[in-house]
């Protein structure tokens, strides 16, 4: 009970000091803006404001598989579209391609008959242990 108390004390004295603190610095910054160095110092604070909220995650071109640059949002959707699915997916995007055709050839829907077979699952199911399910990366759930 008591360390609190002490806590509580020392936290509002560092308050009153950070608001000391932070007084005299704008009031130095004022200071300063008042006279003829307060231009330059106006164009240093307009530029760190500009880059702080400047979003660097916006890409203005990018090269897509044969190196030509793309510079329309379009196209670098598209590109990175294609770019994650196929780190994601790698060849199971390619097997499903494979499913798909093969239930456009015999004339059925893939809705209808599924990207999975039945032996698929079966293998699958003797795989996994009662209450210890595996994710894709055969890593289990609990991890």
């Amino acid at each position: 009970m008591i360390s609190r108390a002490r806590y509580k004390a020392a936290k509002k004295e560092a308050k009153k000091a950070v608001v000391v603190a932070k007084t005299l610095a704008y009031d130095r910054l004022y200071h300063i803006l008042e006279s003829k160095k307060g231009e330059k110092e106006v164009f240093k604070l307009a530029r760190a404001r500009e880059r702080r909220i400047r979003d660097l995650g916006v890409m203005r071109c990018i090269k897509d598989e044969n190196d030509m640059v793309l510079s329309e949002d379009a196209e670098i959707k598209r590109r990175w579209q294609r770019y994650f699915a196929k780190l994601l997916n790698g060849e199971a995007m390619e097997d499903s391609r494979n499913r798909k055709s093969e239930c456009r050839e015999r004339r059925l829907d893939p809705c209808i008959c599924g990207l999975i077979s039945k032996d698929e699952i079966k293998e699958v199911l003797k795989k996994v242990t009662y209450g210890k399910a595996e994710g894709p990366d055969q890593i289990p759930m609990e991890v």
